[in-house]
């Protein structure tokens, strides 16, 4: 079964060719993220416009390139799986319409994926597959979870954040200590300089046992650096920067990133002990901190076998795997005419 995978829920334009949920056949990413740097953070009607420019260039460049190992072209295309949820909503509707239009002109069947799940399967494109039952860690710029999968298409969320994830949790640290968007990269490279015991961080208590909070840490950490440079709660976050040093930006990223991957990994590992999954995953875009990898390896009795920075992020390829899995288990598709974005989709 061979699948076209589109993804555009924010500021990556991704399409990818996934044969049978399991083999990467055709991958391609288009990103509008430097010119949202610039800024601090995305910017929705620019990932849209960004959108709109990208969609079919990479579309035409995925196809042509599957067309020169298979000459059957669109032919030996069987389907088409696109996000429809959750995201920006400009920027969901420039890969919806592409795929609603590709479906009815090419009389193909349409499959309507979540993003946040599948960011799951891009673990299926691993050389290692995953086995059922299987606990995912979903950890991004927009979603902190716990997800227990019995099996395709059927799972329970254990718990989730309350508030900000831990990727905005990042993306704010970050922007308090002067770092580059995204926050991720920078404050993890910082925090390799840093010293993760210099400053003392809570970890913010929540309801559910499976549950995360990420505001009171964010907090902490702009209350910490006031407190380090002799100002009072009224300094404005925006002078910080210029008042730190070096050596403190680093530390306080080391010291953040320590609590912040601690609570993942706590709740992860309580998880596991649980419910005895056979397979442990990790997704999302926070899933490529390699903290974050090293710290589940040495507390989780079994091995990991990690997905690859480029599959972590947002991209066509774990869309294609999803939407693989549906066609290939009998899955419902949409109406091509009527698919709706859900900018809101939960899990």
């Amino acid at each position: 079964m061979i699948i076209l995978g589109i993804e555009s829920s924010c500021d990556e334009t991704g399409v990818a060719i996934v044969e049978d949920g399991v083999n990467l056949l055709e991958n391609k990413v288009a990103s509008s993220m430097e010119i949202h740097s610039e800024y601090g953070g995305v910017i929705p009607e620019i990932a849209a416009r960004a959108q709109l420019e990208y969609i079919v260039p990479v579309i035409s460049s995925v196809v042509d390139e599957f067309s020169r190992e298979n000459k059957s072209g669109w032919d030996a295309i069987e389907g088409i799986a696109v996000t429809h949820g959750a995201g920006l909503s400009g920027s969901l509707l420039i890969g919806t319409l592409a795929a609603r239009t590709l479906a009815i002109t090419k009389n193909k069947p349409l499959y309507a994926i979540n993003h946040v799940e599948g960011h799951v399967y891009a673990n299926f494109l691993n050389k290692e597959k995953p086995v059922f039952p299987l606990l995912a860690l979903i950890v991004s710029g927009g979603h902190t979870q716990l997800v227990l999968f019995n099996n395709h298409f059927d799972y329970v969320v254990l718990g989730q954040t309350v508030d900000d994830a831990i990727g905005e949790a990042f993306d704010k640290v970050a922007k308090i200590l002067g770092l580059p968007y995204p926050g991720g990269p920078s404050v993890s490279k910082a925090a390799e300089l840093g010293d993760p015991h210099k400053y003392d961080l809570p970890k913010p208590k929540v309801n559910g046992e499976y549950n995360f909070s990420y505001s009171g840490l964010k907090t902490a950490v702009l209350r910490k650096c006031q407190s380090i440079v002799g100002a009072d709660f009224q300094l404005s976050s925006t002078l910080l920067p210029q008042m730190l040093s070096q050596n403190q930006k680093n530390d306080i990223a080391a010291s953040f990133q320590k609590v912040a991957v601690e609570m993942v990994v706590d709740k992860a590992v309580k998880a596991f002990d649980t419910f005895s999954p056979k397979s442990v995953v990790i997704a999302g875009g926070v899933a490529a901190n390699s903290k974050l990898r090293t710290e589940l390896a040495e507390r989780l009795p079994i091995a990991i076998d990690y997905a690859p920075p480029y599959l972590c992020t947002d991209n066509g390829a774990m869309v294609a795997s999803l939407g693989s899995f549906k066609a290939l288990l009998g899955a419902e598709s949409a109406d091509p005419k009527r698919l709706q974005i859900e900018p809101n989709l939960k899990m």
